[in-house]
């Protein structure tokens, strides 16, 4: 599987994350929105930066993530970063046709966040357009997994308006951006749920 993957499309361009995406990275969070990113593990600074992009760098030579820089493709900034990950490959049986695929089975979309100056614009939608017709029409995932912190009423209107359904809430499932156990909305789309989310997120674009 190719975990060096660009997608790109009118507004925005997702190119795979390294090193040499610190300082935009940087810029793109600030230091003055920690109100803005109380729920979102962001890089406040160059060092953290620096850390994020390693994190997400190991991760992806362990195979268990890819990540991407968001860049505006009208002036090549970084605006971002998102990320596939939670890459999960079913035991299929020798002789099943899909035993020994190189795709993931299923995966999750997060560590997804946006410059404040990217909010409001095509940016998201676009992103999560490109990474969600990776998801089903190239790897062919039977489903794509998104969380998000039960306090995050924006992100939750966010899933629910392009067509995710929400699964419950994952109690102490993951650490907060705040240090605590938080509890998870869990959502989802399946496979049979994506040409009606592909067509939500194509209108609200063509808007």
């Amino acid at each position: 599987m190719n975990r060096e993957l660009t997608l790109s499309r009118t507004h925005v361009r997702l190119e795979p994350l390294d090193l040499r995406h610190v300082d935009g990275l940087a810029a793109a969070a600030g230091t003055d929105n920690a109100e803005l990113y109380r729920w979102s593990p962001v890089p406040q600074n160059r060092n953290d930066a620096a850390r994020y992009i390693e994190t997400a760098m190991n991760w992806r030579d362990a195979g268990t993530a890819v990540s991407f820089a968001t860049v505006r493709t009208a002036d090549n900034a970084v605006i971002g970063s998102t990320r596939f990950f939670n890459l999960e490959f079913w035991a299929w049986p020798v002789g099943h046709p899909r035993h020994g695929r190189e795709y993931p089975d299923g995966c999750e979309i997060g560590y997804t966040w946006l410059a404040p100056a990217a909010l409001r614009t095509a940016a998201n939608t676009e992103a999560k357009l490109l990474m969600l017709n990776h998801a089903f029409e190239v790897w062919q995932v039977f489903r794509v997994c998104l969380h998000t912190d039960v306090r995050n009423h924006r992100s939750c209107a966010a899933m629910e308006r392009m067509g995710a359904k929400f699964e419950g809430i994952l109690r102490s499932h993951r650490m907060a951006a705040d240090f605590i156990a938080r509890d998870s909305a869990r959502y989802s789309i399946l496979a049979a749920e994506w040409p009606d989310v592909k067509a939500r997120l194509t209108a609200k674009l063509n808007r």
